[in-house]
């Protein structure tokens, strides 16, 4: 069985998770976290949930998602997982950052391990498929789990909206596309956990979403 809790870090309001299994591995995804009582907040809830971080996972590398992804890292000795086409992403962090005003130290680590689109990454007995779907940025993917009925979605969909695609290797023709053959053709219950804002289900974003009519 799959558990996940949500944390919504830094100055954009990111949703951090952290995704664990029944036998206690668990993998952080898009850890966002800037200041350090953030840090403080997330390894708190790591060890009083008495999980084993073993994957650091990104469903994309814009600033908002990798603010934590260094600390992260190297507090638990974690190589970052993300799709090869955001990796020029890394080297913008610092400045992308600033522009926003705000204060990091260095970019984060480039991706190590580069998924793909029809990957698998386990997390316990729980398997995740890498979907790529571009558009909101070129290297954008999305964990599904179809036993869990999970998805974790990124930038990609949001509850009654869909990513920006208006920065750097942003289209928005390809993101609608992409969803709207990738995802929406998954089942009703399947929640989405998005990168920012409220879950909400595949059921009810291709009844209702705007973007996506």
């Amino acid at each position: 069985m799959l558990h996940i809790e949500q944390m919504v870090f830094n100055p954009f309001q990111e949703n951090t998770y952290i995704v664990y299994a029944d036998n206690g591995d668990c993998a952080i995804v898009d850890p966002g976290m800037l200041f350090e009582h953030e840090q403080e907040q997330l390894v708190e809830k790591i060890s009083r949930l008495k999980v084993v971080p073993r994957l650091l996972l990104q469903t994309h590398l814009h600033v908002d998602h990798v603010l934590g992804s260094r600390f992260v890292s190297e507090k638990y000795g974690l190589e970052l997982m993300a799709h090869e086409a955001d990796e020029f992403l890394i080297g913008q962090t610092r400045n992308m950052a600033a522009a926003f005003g705000m204060d990091i130290d260095e970019d984060p680590p480039a991706p190590v391990h580069k998924l793909r689109d029809g990957d698998l990454v386990k997390i316990g007995d729980v398997s995740f498929e890498v979907m790529h779907i571009p558009g909101h940025s070129p290297g954008g993917i999305v964990f599904y789990s179809p036993d869990e009925k999970v998805l974790l979605a990124g930038d990609v969909l949001f509850k009654g909206s869909i990513g920006r695609s208006d920065l750097p290797g942003g289209n928005q023709h390809e993101l609608i596309d992409g969803i709207k053959k990738r995802l929406l053709v998954l089942p009703d219950d399947v929640i989405v956990y998005p990168g920012h804002g409220p879950l909400t289900t595949i059921g009810e974003e291709r009844s209702t979403n705007p973007f996506l009519q």
